[in-house]
C-alpha cells in the first residue's frame, strides 16, 4: 500500500467527470487499498479516485462507526428526505460549509470483490456517499454550499 497525494480545488482534475470502471484486477484492487490508507492518515470519511488524481468511477467510505467499504460505479438510483447540515472535504483544506442533501438513498454499485450490489443508506452516511459520488462527476462540495466558512484554530468564521 501507499499513501497517495489528496488534489486540492485548484486542481483541475477534481473538475472532470471520472470514467465507468470496465477492467476489475489488481491494479484497481492495490488503488482501492492506496485510497483507504490515504483516507486514514488524512482522518476522513470518504475519498474518491479524483482525489488522488485517478479518473475512475472509485469511492472509499468510512462512517467510523460500523461501515468501512469500497464502491465501484456506485449510482444513487433513488434519494428522499432533505437537511441542510456542515460538510467538509480533504480537497478543501480549513474550510467547510452548509450544504443540503437528501437524507435516504439507494444505490447500485461494485464491491472489492467485483460483485454487483445495492444498498440503502441514511442520514451521515447517505451524506458521506453523496458527497464523494459528486467527486465521481466533477463537483465539489461548495457548489452546492448554502454557505462557506473559513476554519481559524477550531474557531468557524462566515465569509
Amino acid at each position: 500500500m501507499a499513501l497517495r497525494t489528496i488534489r486540492t480545488d485548484k486542481d483541475p482534475i477534481l473538475r472532470k467527470k471520472s470514467r465507468q470502471v470496465t477492467k476489475f484486477d489488481d491494479r484497481l484492487k492495490i488503488l482501492i487499498e492506496d485510497m483507504y490508507e490515504t483516507m486514514d492518515k488524512a482522518e476522513g470519511v470518504g475519498l474518491a479516485a479524483p482525489q488522488v488524481g485517478i479518473l475512475k468511477r472509485v469511492i472509499v467510505v468510512d462512517n467510523r462507526e460500523d461501515i468501512r467499504m469500497a464502491l465501484i460505479n456506485p449510482e444513487i438510483t433513488e434519494k428522499d428526505g432533505s437537511e441542510v447540515a456542515y460538510e467538509a472535504c480533504l480537497s478543501i483544506p480549513e474550510r467547510q460549509g452548509t450544504v443540503e442533501r437528501a437524507t435516504h438513498i439507494e444505490l447500485s454499485y461494485i464491491d472489492e470483490n467485483f460483485e454487483e450490489k445495492t444498498m440503502e443508506a441514511s442520514d451521515f452516511f447517505a451524506r458521506i456517499l453523496q458527497h464523494e459520488i459528486d467527486h465521481l462527476d466533477g463537483v465539489l462540495y461548495s457548489d452546492r454550499a448554502i454557505e462557506m466558512y473559513t476554519i481559524k484554530d477550531k474557531e468557524v468564521s462566515e465569509e
